[in-house]
């Protein structure tokens, strides 16, 4: 993966994240659910509207998807995948935690990942075969060995719509509670999966499996983690589900996540 196209994704990301700034204010206080989704769109298209022009120009050949609920595989070549603002909810509700991600996934596999935190201006990146970086600063995954100092974390996705993933959720949290130091639920998923690469968090896990993660996932892996499917398997884009884990506490991770 060229440097250059590195490069030139950053730029682009981090004027997408400029054009955030100017509609994001941790004043919004909006009345109803209408409110809500208007601006959540509002924002999405602010972000396709600038990035999609740069990264169509940076390279022609890779098919445009922005689809951020999509899961499944994708057909052989080249694709950018663009999760638009991850935590788009806690943008629109004046939360700091929201990013800008785009990932380049080659032939199935994910080479290149940026993803943006505008407000706390943190940009991370990593290509395929070399390495995770926040601010231009290498990455590793922390050194935890036990679960009952680890922090964990999920993010699942409106359960509610959803009964059997509820409960399937509520237990999966009750087992790891009763095994870390402590389990987070949020959104972004991504910003979970930076916090991994970053040894900030020790573990998250997933029930579902969304393309638009495959940024996230390949700063863990850059970064000496360990990403499988919460059957053990290598991960794949087209896996059901996930487990992203600092090496030492992967396995104690899975036990507790499959019984």
């Amino acid at each position: 993966m060229s440097q250059e196209l590195l490069a030139f994704t950053v730029a682009a990301v981090r004027h997408a994240g400029a054009r955030m700034l100017t509609r994001y204010s941790t004043e919004s206080r909006h009345p109803g659910l209408p409110d809500v989704l208007a601006h959540l769109q509002a924002n999405d298209a602010a972000v396709v509207d600038t990035l999609r022009p740069a990264l169509t120009k940076a390279l022609p050949s890779a098919v445009w998807l922005n689809d951020e609920h999509g899961s499944g595989p994708l057909a052989t070549g080249e694709w950018w995948l663009i999760d638009p603002v991850g935590g788009n909810v806690n943008a629109v509700h004046g939360m700091p935690d929201w990013n800008i991600g785009v990932s380049l996934v080659r032939d199935g596999r994910p080479v290149l990942a940026v993803v943006y935190f505008p407000v706390h201006d943190e940009m991370f990146t990593a290509t395929e075969g070399g390495g995770g970086f926040l601010n231009g600063v290498r990455l590793r995954v922390s050194v935890k060995t036990s679960l009952d100092g680890a922090l964990a974390g999920t993010g699942q996705a409106q359960p509610g719509h959803d009964p059997d993933l509820a409960k399937r959720m509520g237990s999966a949290f009750a087992a790891m509670t009763n095994s870390a130091l402590h389990v987070r639920i949020s959104v972004p998923v991504t910003h979970q999966l930076a916090q991994v690469a970053a040894g900030r968090m020790d573990v998250h896990w997933q029930f579902d499996n969304v393309r638009s993660h495959a940024a996230g996932v390949l700063l863990v892996q850059e970064s000496g983690g360990v990403v499988t499917d919460l059957e053990g398997k290598a991960w794949e884009l087209a896996s059901e589900s996930y487990l992203a884990a600092a090496p030492g506490v992967h396995a104690a991770a899975l036990s507790v996540l499959t019984v």
